[in-house]
């Protein structure tokens, strides 16, 4: 339309004004060199871009019983042992996910995500405790006890600590039950524990 209108004498900014386009976007468009997208958001498809018969290679190789519960990042370097490469680890990876094949591939449980235990905060005494069991070790080698001790958040006091040659819950509780009379506190009151074990 614009080189119609120019052919009858029209101008080029007059034309290109009533169309509602720039005449600079016009004399940009007649460059010889303007064969592609110039634009910097354009989407393009890499030269090296795997076809669908490569990409469901893949995916067979990856389902196949010998690799079924590996991930990619073992895959990989197996095939290239026998002098196979389909794809990188990255290229496993993104067709796996497009495909919704990118899930737990071993035959172990997967790994549970562990919440994060609630916050507590101590404006007084007897409120929060925390509690630790470490070793204590002995002359003998490889003999050694273990330190329960249990300590006041806010005050920072040791309430309760006891050492024995085993680890177990029950002596656990009766330290807490010691600490529970020591201290003053009444059955059904409630005070927050955290605990925390080092070993």
């Amino acid at each position: 339309m614009i080189n119609e209108a120019q052919a009858t004498g029209a101008r080029q900014s007059q034309a290109c004004k009533i169309i509602g386009l720039n005449s600079k976007t016009i004399q940009r468009w007649k460059y010889n060199d303007n064969t592609h997208d110039k634009r910097l958001n354009a989407q393009r498809a890499p030269k090296n871009k795997l076809t669908d018969l490569e990409r469901q290679h893949i995916i067979n190789v990856a389902n196949e019983a010998t690799y079924a519960n590996l991930p990619p990042n073992q895959i990989v370097p197996i095939l290239a042992d026998k002098g196979i490469y389909l794809g990188s680890e990255s290229t496993f990876y993104r067709i796996l996910k497009a495909h919704k094949l990118l899930n737990h591939r071993q035959r172990s449980k997967p790994c549970q995500k562990v919440k994060k235990p609630k916050a507590l905060v101590a404006t007084g005494p007897n409120q929060v405790y925390t509690w630790d069991i470490t070793y204590l070790p002995t002359t003998v080698k490889g003999l050694f006890f273990y330190l329960y001790m249990v300590m006041d958040v806010f005050s920072r006091k040791v309430v309760g600590w006891q050492v024995h040659d085993n680890e177990s819950s029950a002596l656990a509780a009766d330290l807490m039950t010691d600490i529970c009379k020591r201290e003053d506190i009444k059955r059904g009151q409630w005070y927050y524990i955290r605990i925390t074990v080092v070993r």
